[in-house]
């Protein structure tokens, strides 16, 4: 139980990597308008994730929205022993489509670009991934999200079906 003033263990841990940093520009009627878009990701090695965007006029502000953008939008996940997913899933984000497979243990993260950076800070040490369609960096990390959001234990599954988990495994 927490008493007052103690953090939780999750509180202090959070780890966030910039997984993008990005020079845009818009035209308005006086000329060019610069200024930069940054792509977060903030988890806690255990099972919690978040993706977020800043947008600012310098580097240091976009990256300052994009860690309060990530944590309104955490995330829990299931992890298994191994520390990989309970079953393989697809997720989707715009023309982006990954796929996520668990893996034995010891084979690590195999998987390239913000997908991997997202499941490293979520705990997850044994998967398989596959970008297909688009290679848009944010796309992609909003697609294993949302693979990972629908991922679903035996123990849930037999709960939404309102059966034991032994009648599952039959």
């Amino acid at each position: 139980m927490k008493k007052k003033g103690q953090k939780n263990k999750d509180d202090n841990n959070w780890e966030e990597k910039v997984v993008q940093v990005k020079r845009v520009t818009k035209v308005v009627k006086g000329g060019k308008k610069l200024s930069f878009r940054a792509i977060l990701v903030i988890g806690n090695d255990n099972g919690k994730i978040g993706v977020g965007i800043g947008k600012a006029t310098d580097v240091i502000g976009a990256v300052k929205k994009g860690i309060a953008d990530a944590k309104k939008h955490i995330i829990n996940i299931p992890l298994t022993k191994s520390y990989s997913i309970p079953h393989p899933i697809y997720g989707r984000s715009g023309a982006a489509t990954i796929i996520l497979r668990p893996s034995a243990t010891g084979s690590g993260v195999i998987a390239g670009g913000s997908i991997r950076i997202v499941l490293e800070l979520a705990g997850i040490k044994n998967i398989l991934a596959k970008q297909l369609g688009s290679k848009n960096t944010l796309n992609n990390a909003r697609a294993t999200i949302n693979a990972l959001k629908n991922l679903r234990t035996f123990s849930k599954t037999a709960e939404d079906r309102n059966i034991e988990t032994q009648k599952l495994y039959y």
